[in-house]
């Protein structure tokens, strides 16, 4: 990603002309003159979208999935275009008014989810944390970034979205590095509190969480955290920003590795105990 809101929307968009370039030629269009003959556009016009300068709209969109005869394309298109504006959202202006609305602000698409899939490197994630868990990361949140302190507030509305985890007609599969075990956020009680609570919601019939554990043999490396939300959006959290993702080949990308990942993981009694191993070493 760039190192700011409008070098990553220009290389997103700049990734949009070059994969309409390579339309455009598979089509049989050898040069932007020639497309843009035939689309009924200036050839400037053309020009300034496959080299990101200009947005293209969605019946630009549809003419080069048409004209270059691949219709099956153009919702992947459409996505891409749709995401580029969003995708890149900085921590700072999100959380400028404190946590409290950045946890409001994704209600709706839990609420909205049937299936969940969760992959945390480095913490237990929202949706299985406890208050006194949750309570310690987001002070320290607040402190690092300068910001309003709402987290009583913060944390009530997180503890609330877990209400979704209670739904049998859900599904959530959640895996974490054993790294999110250890990594302390608190002292031993509120660690100790934590990973008991997370072997309560191991034994959820809904609720598949899958360990990796530090000695696994991988054949797939960690990645940063990212939540699947149905096949619809992947949400990636990095240091700077939040990612939203929607063009459906890279919600595949993530499922596939959700599914590599999945496969190094360990379930059941041998997840439990490595979550029990973890509780007998806290001091």
């Amino acid at each position: 990603m760039g190192s700011s809101p409008s070098s990553a929307v220009q290389e997103a968009r700049a990734a949009l002309g070059r994969r309409l370039r390579e339309i455009r030629k598979t089509g049989g269009f050898r040069t932007a003159r020639a497309f843009a003959a035939r689309a009924g556009w200036s050839e400037s016009k053309a020009s300034r979208i496959e080299n990101g300068i200009t947005q293209p709209s969605e019946d630009d969109l549809r003419r080069y999935a048409e004209l270059c005869q691949v219709p099956g394309v153009y919702p992947d298109l459409q996505a891409a275009a749709h995401n580029i504006e969003e995708m890149y959202v900085e921590w700072r202006r999100l959380q400028r008014d404190g946590l409290r609305p950045v946890q409001e602000a994704h209600v709706p698409l839990y609420e909205r989810t049937h299936r969940f899939r969760i992959y945390e490197p480095g913490v237990i994630p929202g949706l299985l944390q406890t208050p006194a868990y949750a309570r310690s990361i987001m002070s320290r949140i607040i402190g690092f970034w300068g910001i309003p302190d709402d987290t009583e507030a913060a944390v009530a509305v997180r503890m609330g979205r877990q209400q979704v985890l209670r739904d049998a007609n859900r599904q959530f599969g959640i895996l974490l590095e054993e790294t999110a075990l250890r990594s302390r956020f608190g002292d031993a009680e509120v660690m100790a509190d934590q990973l008991g609570h997370l072997l309560a919601v191991s034994v959820l019939q809904q609720v598949s969480l899958g360990i990796v554990p530090m000695t696994a043999d991988r054949t797939m490396w960690p990645l940063e955290g990212f939540w699947i939300f149905d096949d619809d959006q992947v949400v990636i959290e990095l240091a700077t920003a939040q990612v939203t993702v929607k063009q459906p080949s890279e919600i595949a990308t993530y499922a596939r590795m959700f599914s590599e990942l999945a496969q190094i993981a360990c379930y059941g009694k041998a997840a439990r105990a490595l979550i029990t191993e973890t509780i007998n070493t806290l001091e």
